[in-house]
């Protein structure tokens, strides 16, 4: 079975014992919360499916506890005793499952959305957040009083409503109480102010009125960042002096968090490349001098991993957020010992934390199902079908796993030698090899659904009508942009970045003109440029042309954050607002701002310029065959969560 003598093991926070020590933290996502404050019948599934998945503790992503203070205009809230009833059901069905249940009750201050809600947010003192740039109003002593009722009132609402557990929002030095123990937005020189036990007030006063409203044995979790991770913000030695006297007010356990949002927001939501459970250090720093219990969160993507934190002494539970996002069965799969089946988070953010940010549904580049548990459950097909899928890139791999869990009768044929399509050059760049796991795991679900799989074969119309399939399923992906509208572009000097990548060209080039700045661009600067430290190696200068205003926009905001710091360390040259004119015997001729410029003595010029869809074969086909489909990039080019969900959805409807 497993070796897990920790993990699955049960432990208590206060009363509350929960089966085992992993812990789904709260991400804002958007699944949970109607207009009203009322859970959604969409969050109930998607807290459910990790319940059901083997969960011990469910923390629902942050509530509001007032009705003019949220920090996200959808959330969920104990503002009021009407949401109690939606809130009774989603207890009723995570504890169906035998796990627990809490929320994170958070009061935006001074990051409430002013914009949308048209009051000026509050908080400790007149300082503009960072996030939105919003200058908030000062709070008299008289309305930190109603704060510190509303935290109260909603614990006891959530308690009343069959929720095992609260935990407050303390953490990354925004929000309301964030703020509060924020030396760089509370100036105050009253009693909440002033020194590090003035801005532990508001928390400490919160925390004795829920146990005299809510009931001294109600277990309260409060995450808190172990160190800002910024100059000047709370140290890891702050932390550790005051987690004994929130202790001794009524915490009952910890998450621990680490960084500021926005100055290190990589650090909260930690993307690929950042060092695993990087807030272990924290955690176990805070656990030599408290004696509630200790749960570590950030970049815990493994059981094994998971186990190590706890059997090294670091955490007494663990938090694996995007890991449970991308598999909520991951604890089963995990107790069963089927540690291949289980769907890898990468971390790239762009389909989870990244879409949420910039309004986008969000969802799961590893699972498509994330936030559709109930619509995209997988049914056996009615009428089963041979099904022909062509292309090995992530599109046609979603797609084939889907049709053969469902009972069809699947072929695969790959023209290359290897699955994966342009996910094997996306994980080449620094920092990306995680996107790897996602080829090993959708080969390996393949192989146990039964899918045919032909590599090295290219199809034709012909074979086509050979093979007298049902479905045929286009997933042939795209091919790099080489536009012919600008003059010199066929020279011999002028590469793609999907050669560089493959390892097919500027293997030796010392400078280097990359044209188009979006998320291929920067990544392969980011692989070619070397400062020149290392004698061995030596310099290859980078210079990246790009039409628009800024570069790298394409890309969630965590990666990009690292990855512009990199290239900045690297010495790379970054050109915006030029449009190219010219490509030159020894450089690039480009206009900006009405004036031509050029740079030159350049060996090398990488096109990054975007992609062009490749389908050659489903026109041809469609009288031959009577359900055909066209996915991923072969349809339009995009990304990877583009071309799993589609092949997610065509899996499901065929």
């Amino acid at each position: 079975m497993n070796s897990f003598k920790l993990l699955f093991s049960p432990i208590k926070i206060g009363k509350m014992e929960v089966r085992n020590r992993i812990v789904m933290p709260p991400m804002s996502l958007g699944y949970g919360g109607e207009l009203d404050g009322t859970v959604t019948e969409r969050g109930i599934h998607y807290y459910e499916a990790r319940a059901k998945g083997g969960v011990g503790l469910v923390i629902v992503e942050a509530t509001a506890v007032n009705d003019a203070r949220k920090h996200l205009p959808i959330s969920p809230g104990l503002f009021d005793d009407k949401q109690i009833p939606s809130w009774r059901k989603l207890a009723k069905a995570v504890h169906g499952h035998g796990a627990k249940l809490a929320t994170q009750l958070m009061d935006g201050g001074p990051e409430s959305l002013s914009f949308l809600s048209g009051v000026q947010p509050t908080g400790p003192s007149p300082v503009a957040g960072r996030t939105f740039r919003q200058t908030p109003r000062e709070l008299s002593i008289e309305e930190i009083e109603g704060v510190i009722d509303d935290f109260a009132e909603a614990v006891r609402r959530g308690r009343e409503a069959g929720l095992d557990a609260i935990e407050i929002h303390a953490t990354h030095g925004y929000a309301m109480i964030g703020s509060f123990l924020s030396p760089f937005f509370n100036k105050r020189t009253d009693v909440y102010g002033g020194s590090l036990e003035g801005r532990l007030k508001l928390l400490v006063e919160i925390l004795k009125r829920i146990k005299v409203r809510a009931g001294r044995d109600f277990p309260i979790i409060v995450r808190i960042s172990g160190d800002d991770r910024v100059p000047g913000g709370r140290t890891l030695e702050e932390t550790q002096f005051i987690a004994p006297i929130l202790v001794e007010a009524g915490v009952d356990a910890f998450e621990v968090s680490g960084g500021t949002i926005p100055t290190t927001f990589w650090a909260v939501v930690p993307p690929s490349g950042t060092p695993l459970a990087l807030n272990a250090p924290f955690a176990e720093a805070i656990k030599r001098v408290v004696s509630v219990p200790v749960i570590c969160v950030g970049r815990i993507n493994s059981p094994q991993l998971a186990e190590f934190i706890l059997a090294s002494g670091k955490a007494d539970l663990v938090s694996m957020g995007r890991a449970l996002i991308a598999d909520p069965e991951l604890p089963n799969k995990a107790a069963a010992g089927n540690f291949e089946d289980i769907a890898p988070c990468v971390a790239d953010n762009y389909g989870c934390i990244g879409a949420a940010m910039s309004m986008r549904p969000p969802t799961c580049i590893v699972n498509p199902a994330a936030g559709k548990e109930k619509e995209w459950a997988i049914v056996p097909a009615k009428k089963l079908k041979r099904v022909l899928v062509v292309g090995g890139g992530p599109a046609g791999l979603e797609a084939a796993q889907v049709a053969a869990l469902r009972g069809h009768r699947v072929t695969l044929f790959e023209k290359e030698h290897k699955l994966g399509g342009q996910v094997n050059l996306a994980s080449v760049p620094p920092y990306m090899q995680e996107m790897s796991q996602l080829v090993k795991y959708l080969s390996r679900q393949l192989e146990k659904a039964g899918v045919k799989v032909e590599l090295g074969r290219e199809i034709t119309p012909e074979l086509v009508e050979e093979m007298k399939p049902d479905v045929v399923i286009v997933a042939t992906g795209a091919a790099p942009l080489v536009p012919d509208d600008i003059p010199g572009v066929d020279k011999e000097r002028v590469v793609t970045a999907w050669d560089v990548l493959a390892g097919k060209a500027a293997t030796a080039a010392r400078n280097v003109a990359i044209l188009g700045g979006g998320l291929v661009g920067c990544e392969t600067a980011d692989f070619l440029a070397e400062t020149g430290d290392n004698p061995v190696v030596g310099r290859t200068a980078v210079t990246i042309v790009e039409m628009l205003e800024g570069v790298a926009l394409d890309m969630a905001n965590e990666p990009r954050h690292l990855l512009m710091q990199r290239l900045r360390d690297k010495g790379v040259r970054i050109l915006t607002s030029a449009r190219v004119k010219e490509i030159l015997d020894d450089g690039v001729l480009f206009v900006r701002d009405g004036q031509e410029e050029s740079i030159h003595n350049v060996d090398t010029i990488v096109l990054a310029l975007g992609a062009r869809a490749v389908d050659h074969l489903s026109e041809k086909i469609r009288d031959k065959v009577t359900e055909v489909y066209v996915i991923g990039d072969a349809k339009e080019p995009r990304k990877v969560l583009e071309a799993t969900a589609e092949g997610a959805e065509v899996g499901r409807e065929i």
